[in-house]
């Protein structure tokens, strides 16, 4: 990635952290972002420790003009927004899903050799922001080791 512009994941879960350490390994400068000052505080040490170019803000993700506030705050050096909430619309948030839900979700123990790992998300989200896929638009990607869609 060279030196390019800013990934905005959220920071707060692992999968979000995950896809930060990621590009900014891969050479991004990265701003994470989160509803909490004390997780964007928290997640921005640990990656800085790391020697990473990251930078955090407060975004409730949830909320228009939060969105707005943080794109605009980052106008003309934002290359690509990643967006980690934990929400589904058939479900809301991933915390809210039933059992039923996770019943769908959940493959056979059969067609899923092992657990997946905030990596996974991470490595596909590196390509995805990669000029390797820039001819790559408007498509769904599902990282998640065979099991159905809802």
């Amino acid at each position: 990635m060279g030196n390019r512009g800013r990934g905005l994941p959220g920071c707060r879960s692992r999968i979000g952290l995950a896809v930060a350490r990621r590009l900014g390994r891969d050479g991004a400068h990265v701003v994470l972002s989160s509803r909490q000052q004390e997780n964007v505080t928290r997640a921005v040490a640990s990656l800085q420790a790391e020697g990473l170019s990251v930078s955090g803000t407060v975004c409730h993700i949830g909320k228009t003009e939060d969105r707005e506030r943080l794109v605009a705050k980052h106008s003309g050096g934002v290359d690509f927004l990643v967006c980690v909430a934990g929400v589904n619309p058939l479900v809301r948030s991933t915390w809210e899903a039933s059992e039923q839900i996770w019943d769908k979700v959940r493959p056979p123990p059969s067609l899923c050799p092992r657990t997946g790992k905030p990596e996974d998300c991470a490595g596909v989200v590196s390509f995805l922001c990669s000029p390797d896929a820039g001819y790559i638009t408007g498509e769904t990607i599902v990282v998640a080791g065979g099991s159905p869609r809802l």
